[in-house]
């Protein structure tokens, strides 16, 4: 277990903003720091004083996804947030209870808290570390920053919470996939995956200004906001898609474990650091 892998912050009235603090290892997410998250999300949610919350990271990469060193990591070290169970299991069961619990239920959590929620986001975002941006109801992103979901090199068919059909539209999402080419940021809010793109060094300063424009509605119309918008989604299927999508990639994982050994295409890793090396 690491201290402060994840910190919260209080830059202004009504706003709480919680920083990814991993930034030697560019944000790449483990266990740890997803509870820590977690755990940063619940205070906040649960702070009456608190309207409106950015999630941020230090570091010159927002998140370079998963930590594939992390994945032998016992879950008894951790408090269980959901009632998926079964972690110890044997198998393919097992590891299913363990994404279900620490990607897919994690992400469904924050997507549903009920204050606005805003990413500010920098550099790199690989794979997983779609996973925090996108349950975010807004996204502020330096002009610098890249979107890429390379992870099809692995034998899956991309990370946990999978909207990308709902952020990208479905020929841009299959591209993604399929190629594993970045979306920069001002191609990302042409599609509106993002709300506003700005230089580098005015990057924190615009999504605060953006926050505390928003903590100044009264708390009710937000929550009522955001849930109307979410709703909408999700008479549109979106969890069940998601639902979906989980499932396939639990699939991918037990036939990489017959094939390779493991619950991933070995052969993957070496190509994404190849084509993520830093320029």
């Amino acid at each position: 277990m690491e201290e402060n892998l994840v910190l919260i912050e209080h830059p202004a009235e009504g706003v709480a903003r919680i920083v990814l603090n991993r930034p030697d290892k560019r944000n790449a997410q483990t266990k740890d720091m997803i509870y820590q998250l977690n755990d940063a999300f619940d205070v906040c949610a649960q702070d009456d004083a608190v309207k409106v919350i950015i999630l941020a990271a230090n570091g010159p990469h927002f998140s370079a996804g998963h930590d594939l060193s992390d994945y032998s990591v016992p879950m008894d070290a951790f408090t269980p947030v959901s009632t998926a169970g079964g972690f110890t299991l044997p198998g393919a069961e097992g590891y299913m209870a363990v994404e279900t619990e620490i990607y897919l239920g994690m992400c469904w959590r924050w997507r549903n808290i009920p204050k606005p929620t805003i990413a500010e986001v920098q550099g790199k975002v690989i794979a997983g570390g779609l996973m925090l941006v996108w349950p975010c109801d807004l996204v502020v992103a330096s002009s610098d920053a890249t979107f890429s979901d390379p992870v099809v090199v692995f034998g899956v068919n991309g990370h946990e919470f999978f909207t990308h059909v709902w952020e990208l539209g479905a020929r841009r999402a299959k591209e993604l996939l399929y190629t594993g080419f970045p979306i920069t940021a001002d191609e990302g809010k042409l599609i509106g995956m993002v709300n506003k793109v700005v230089p580098r060094e005015d990057l924190q300063r615009e999504t605060l200004e953006l926050a505390i424009h928003i903590s100044r509605r009264p708390s009710m119309g937000l929550k009522l906001a955001k849930q109307s918008v979410n709703q909408s989604l999700d008479a549109q299927g979106q969890w069940q898609a998601i639902q979906a999508a989980f499932g396939l990639h639990q699939l991918g994982h037990s036939h990489n474990r017959e094939v390779h050994g493991s619950y991933i295409d070995p052969s993957g890793a070496e190509i994404i650091r190849t084509e993520n090396k830093p320029k």
